[in-house]
């Protein structure tokens, strides 16, 4: 599937071809702190199939829990988190947030990871397959 997006005041713009059953949703305690919400959606895309249009993104290293070195790219301008990569075979492939993906609304989560980090408050995703950890 074809898709376009952007941050939220524009400057970042991309597009990118994705697999829109890739599309799942991250419970981990850094995607909940990072997104200030129960949890992040993000479908992986090979590096080569993702062209970025606009500017560049900021980028913010991250240690992940399980110890692995994270690329975080933002919106210098406004904030918005638009992608995610890494190093190594990680490298590869890169996160693309579900929030900046124009077309959006097409896109339904497959599946989940981290879920031993899920708020139990938020049910709609308990419907969803899910594994205690990934």
């Amino acid at each position: 599937m074809r898709i376009d997006g952007q941050c939220h005041c524009g400057f970042v713009t991309y597009e990118a071809e994705i697999d829109p059953d890739g599309l799942l949703i991250c419970h981990c305690t850094d995607c909940q702190r990072l997104t200030g919400s129960p949890y992040r959606v993000t479908v992986r895309v090979p590096r080569a199939d993702l062209t970025l249009t606009g500017e560049t993104p900021k980028v913010y290293t991250k240690i992940a829990e399980s110890g692995r070195e994270r690329f975080l790219h933002f919106c210098p301008e406004c904030g918005t988190p638009l992608f995610s990569s890494g190093t190594g075979g990680a490298a590869a492939f890169w996160g693309i947030r579900w929030g900046s993906i124009n077309q959006r609304a097409a896109l339904k989560p497959k599946r989940q990871i981290w879920c031993s980090s899920a708020m139990d408050w938020f049910g709609e995703t308990k419907a969803l397959p899910g594994t205690p950890q990934e």
